[in-house]
């Protein structure tokens, strides 16, 4: 489980606030010195009313890091408010971010837009990079002068909100593609915040999978065997910890004993290891056979190139040939039972072997 942070400042709300229903630590679990950096710069950041941008990869909590943000600042008695700029309506978009007069149009009522509904807090901008260039131009004039005119209205009212917002894509490298407006680009940069990639904090995953399966402790009492738990380990979690997340609750839901095995993983997870360990498994391969199988799916994946093998297995040539010879009929016949793998010695290959890889 996740603890907050241990250096936070007298008066700063604890990470467990849970004045909003929420356990607000949950998003930052983890011990990497990733996640350490990024848990300081929080605090150091959350003192401060400047403007913060987070960048990130879909799916590693760029919102629940805005939240912590929020719970730490000065602001954390006020509201909250996300928006989701890639779901804004292009047509709607001042009516949303600024709010609309009421009979402006036959049938419409007034209502308050984001910027005021935030007022006396945070307003949260989420993938503030698909706006269009249109609605960029008038999220620009409202940040500058933290004034927003209704739509319909006759003036203007002065908000006070702090804007944290969040981008996956490189906001500078759509400015370079003229994708995205370099004022609004200066506005909204200065104090960024990079929230890491899942795969970037691999000792990470463990602790936050425990953390989901406990979460769900009141549903279904799991653990991780030690497969399944390498499997999530070397996974390359393009959907990040939400992809984390969805898994945990697939395993509650469907898997058939207490113990999550890799063969309760979807196969774009378990991989290799359901391909080649979990059918040695089946056969009780020996140590022998199975290393068989596996140096030669290697030397496959590196096109029959010998050299590059032994660089990813990590073995001599001649221990890498020794493999190579091995008849796995006879390894299935039992023949090999109790005999020490060979190569032990991992000895240097011969300048000759070398030569003859073909490469």
């Amino acid at each position: 489980m996740s603890t907050p942070p241990a250096s936070a400042s007298p008066g700063t709300p604890d990470l467990r606030d849970r004045r909003h229903g929420l356990d607000m630590a949950a998003p930052l679990i983890g011990s990497t010195g990733a996640m350490r950096h990024l848990r300081a710069t929080i605090e150091r950041v959350a003192c401060t009313d400047f403007t913060i941008l987070l960048e990130g990869e879909s799916g590693v909590g760029k919102e629940l890091v805005a939240r912590q943000i929020h719970e730490l600042s000065r602001r954390r008695s006020g509201p909250f408010i996300a928006i989701n700029c890639a779901a804004l309506v292009e047509t709607l978009v001042e009516a949303e971010l600024f709010g609309i007069e009421e009979r402006t149009a036959t049938g419409v009522r007034g209502r308050r837009g984001k910027f005021e509904a935030a007022d006396g807090g945070t307003l949260f901008l989420d993938e503030v990079s698909d706006l269009s260039l249109a609605a960029q131009a008038k999220l620009l004039r409202t940040i500058q002068d933290l004034a927003i005119e209704r739509v319909g209205g006759q003036g203007a009212k002065r908000v006070d909100i702090r804007i944290v917002a969040a981008t996956n894509r490189s906001l500078r490298g759509l400015v370079e593609r003229q994708q995205f407006r370099a004022d609004l680009y200066y506005r909204l940069s200065g104090v960024d915040v990079f929230v890491p990639a899942l795969r970037e904090r691999r000792d990470d995953i463990t602790e936050l999978a425990s953390y989901f399966l406990e979460r769900h402790r009141s549903t279904r009492t799991l653990q991780l065997s030690a497969s399944a738990t390498e499997a999530l380990v070397l996974y390359r979690w393009p959907g990040n910890v939400r992809e984390l997340e969805r898994l945990i609750e697939r395993a509650v839901a469907l898997c058939r004993s207490e113990v999550i095995q890799l063969d309760d993983l979807p196969p774009s997870i378990s991989g290799d290891h359901a391909a080649i360990l979990t059918p040695s498994l089946r056969r009780n391969d020996t140590l022998r056979a199975w290393a068989s199988r596996y140096a030669r799916v290697v030397v496959d994946r590196c096109q029959g190139n010998k050299r590059q093998a032994c660089r990813v297995l990590g073995i001599s040539y001649h221990t890498l040939q020794t493999y190579l010879q091995y008849r796995l009929d006879q390894f299935e016949a039992g023949s090999d039972a109790g005999a020490e793998l060979p190569g032990a010695t991992n000895r240097e290959p011969d300048p000759e072997e070398e030569t003859a890889a073909p490469g």
